[in-house]
């Protein structure tokens, strides 16, 4: 472990933890949390209830692929490697429907050097500073209202260029999808999920992480059958 590490990437689950409009959100309960029995000792035990999509957490190819991986089938190999931090946080400021295009990979890769393989492309948006404001993160805090939805995302052309391109595992994002939030039939997850590889989204301290030098772990919980799953998410820096 290095001096600096690790930073956590995860969101706490709990009331306020940010899901899509048509979601009833995250539930925790007690069951006991008090004294118990005879001999007075403390005891506690609780239940919850999530869905698979919201907080911090993995989009298993199954989500978007019909013959794709479930969460508990993706390979843990996607879900760690060399954390690869593309920025375009400045663009993301002025326009809410603002997507990682092809560009800010090449200006990220003149400097910093080629995407390594095996690596996991994080898009650096800046949204998180709006978490867990469902309103100002999502663009809506209406129920089931989803043609309000607004925030950025990568570009189909950025992803159709990394299949084709490079050998990135995974993708994430500081925001709720992948898609843009104006995005309809969602080409960015159909292309990635598409092609059996994992996408992790509202990942939070993105800007903690430097551009290049951490390892990102990203790890799901092991839903048998899940289309997705809350990951726990976390970089090592040296």
């Amino acid at each position: 472990m290095g001096a600096a590490g690790p930073i956590d990437l995860t969101y706490s689950f709990d009331e306020q933890s940010v899901y899509w409009p048509t979601e009833t959100g995250f539930h925790h309960w007690y069951e006991h949390h008090g004294r118990f029995g005879g001999a007075g000792h403390f005891y506690a035990a609780g239940k919850f209830y999530a869905p698979e999509h919201g907080g911090t957490h993995m989009d298993a190819p199954l989500h978007f692929a019909e013959r794709g991986a479930s969460a508990d089938q993706v390979f843990l190999g996607c879900c760690i490697g060399p954390a690869c931090v593309v920025d375009f946080e400045e663009r993301a400021e002025r326009d809410p429907d603002a997507m990682l295009a092809v560009s800010d990979i090449e200006r990220h890769e003149r400097e910093y050097g080629p995407l390594p393989a095996g690596a996991i492309l994080v898009a650096r948006s800046g949204w998180g500073k709006f978490w867990p404001d469902k309103k100002r993160y999502l663009g809506t805090d209406r129920w089931r209202d989803v043609e309000h939805l607004r925030f950025p995302g990568y570009s189909p052309e950025a992803v159709s260029f990394l299949l084709r391109e490079r050998s990135v595992a995974a993708l994430a994002i500081d925001t709720a999808s992948l898609d843009p939030g104006n995005a309809t039939d969602f080409p960015v997850h159909r292309l990635w999920l598409g092609a059996g590889r994992p996408g992790f989204e509202n990942l939070a301290n993105v800007g903690a992480i430097p551009p290049r030098g951490a390892v990102l772990y990203c790890i799901p919980m092991k839903i048998a059958g899940g289309t997705g799953a809350p990951a726990r998410v976390f970089a090592l820096v040296p």
